[in-house]
C-alpha cells in the first residue's frame, strides 16, 4: 500500500493479511518506504508516480484508489507498463443513482423555482400550464454512459414511467430500463429528443470538454442537463452561456471543471441551477465495498484468475 496512509488503509492491511493467507502486505508510510518496497512488490494499491514505477520490476497488478482517478493518474509510462490496473467502479451505483433521481424529481416538481423563493420568504405558486411540473411518464431521458451508475439510474427512471435512451462507448446490450441504446456517434442525434440529459461518463481523452455550446444548443429549450460524472467533461463557460441564452431550462451539477467552484462563479446564483459539492457518491458502506474489491482481487491474483474491474489504461476507465 503506497503513501499517504490513513487509519483506514492501515486497518485494511491487517484485515487483508487475515482474509488472504499467503499474502504479504507492506504499508509504506513514506515515499522512501515505498521506494524500498516496490522492487519486490507483485501488486500495489494507490498512486504510482513514474519515478516509483521505474523501480517496480515485478509489478503485475495496481489497484487504483478511486473509481475514476483524476487526470494524470494514467501516465504514458503506466499505460505502457505491463501491469494490470483495476479500480473501484460499481460501488456507487445506488448512491449516485439516487442523487440523479433527486435532481430529476426536483426539476420535475419545480423545486428549482421554489428554493430561491423560500429564501426570500415569497409565497408564489406556479399554476396551470405554466406550473413547471413535468409528468415523468411523458418525459424522455438520455443517459450518457450506462455502466453501473447509468444502468441503476435507468432502472429508477423506468420505475417512474420515464422513456430512457442511452449512449455508451462499450455496451452493446441495453440494460433493463433502457429502450434505445446507441454508440457515442449517435449523441448529437439523440440530444434534441431528451427532456433530461444525464452524464455519468468518466473523464477520458474522448470525453474531456465534449459537452460544449453546440451540444447544449441541440437540446430542447425545456430540457435539463445533469452531470454527476466528472467535471472536466463539461465546459462550464458554455453551460453558463446556454443557460443565459435560454437554450436549456436548467442544470443539476455535482461535479465541475474547477473544484471547489470559485465563490464568484455565475452558476451559484443562476436561475434554474441546482448544485451539490461533489457529494453524489456519499453514503454508508463505501469503505467496506472498497475493501471487498481489494480482497476479491487479491484472491484472484494469487489464484491466477482474471481480475475484477480491469481498466483500459489508454482510455483511463
Amino acid at each position: 500500500m503506497l503513501p499517504p496512509q490513513s487509519d483506514k488503509t492501515r486497518e485494511w492491511s491487517k484485515r487483508l493479511k487475515q482474509a488472504v493467507p499467503g499474502l504479504t502486505v507492506v504499508v509504506a508510510e513514506t515515499d522512501a518506504d515505498a521506494a524500498r518496497a516496490i522492487g519486490d512488490a507483485d501488486a500495489a494499491y494507490g498512486t504510482m508516480p513514474d519515478a516509483l514505477l521505474a523501480k517496480a520490476g515485478r509489478l503485475r497488478w495496481l489497484q487504483a484508489p478511486q473509481a475514476a482517478p483524476p487526470a494524470g493518474y494514467y501516465t504514458p509510462a503506466l499505460i505502457a507498463h505491463p501491469a494490470v490496473v483495476t479500480n473501484f467502479r460499481e460501488i456507487y451505483n445506488d448512491t449516485i443513482g439516487a442523487h440523479i433521481m433527486a435532481f430529476v424529481l426536483a426539476f420535475a416538481r419545480g423545486f428549482h423555482m421554489y428554493f430561491p423563493r423560500q429564501l426570500r420568504r415569497e409565497w408564489r405558486p406556479e399554476r396551470g400550464e405554466e406550473s413547471g411540473v413535468i409528468h415523468l411518464p411523458d418525459a424522455t431521458a438520455l443517459i450518457v454512459g450506462v455502466g453501473g451508475i447509468g444502468s441503476e439510474t435507468a432502472r429508477l427512471m423506468e420505475a417512474f414511467g420515464m422513456h430512457v435512451m442511452a449512449v455508451d462507448a462499450r455496451r452493446r446490450d441495453a440494460p433493463p430500463g433502457v429502450r434505445k441504446l446507441e454508440g457515442p456517434d449517435a449523441l448529437d442525434d439523440l440530444l434534441p429528443l431528451a427532456d433530461f440529459v444525464v452524464l455519468t461518463v468518466p473523464h477520458t481523452p474522448a470525453t474531456e470538454g465534449f459537452m460544449h455550446r453546440a451540444r447544449f444548443q441541440r437540446m430542447k429549450r425545456t430540457a435539463f442537463f445533469i452531470n454527476i460524472g466528472r467535471g472536466r467533461t463539461t465546459r462550464l463557460d458554455d453551460l453558463v452561456g446556454a443557460l443565459r441564452a435560454g437554450e436549456i431550462a436548467g442544470a443539476g451539477l455535482d461535479v465541475y471543471e474547477q473544484e471547489p467552484l470559485p465563490a464568484d462563479h455565475p452558476l451559484w446564483t443562476m436561475p434554474g441551477v441546482l448544485m451539490t459539492p461533489h457529494t453524489a457518491g456519499h453514503g454508508p458502506y463505501l469503505d467496506e465495498r472498497r475493501f471487498e474489491i481489494i480482497v476479491d482481487n487479491a484472491r484472484r491474483f494469487l489464484g491466477h484468475q482474471p481480475l475484477r474491474n480491469v481498466v483500459d489504461k489508454a482510455n483511463w476507465f
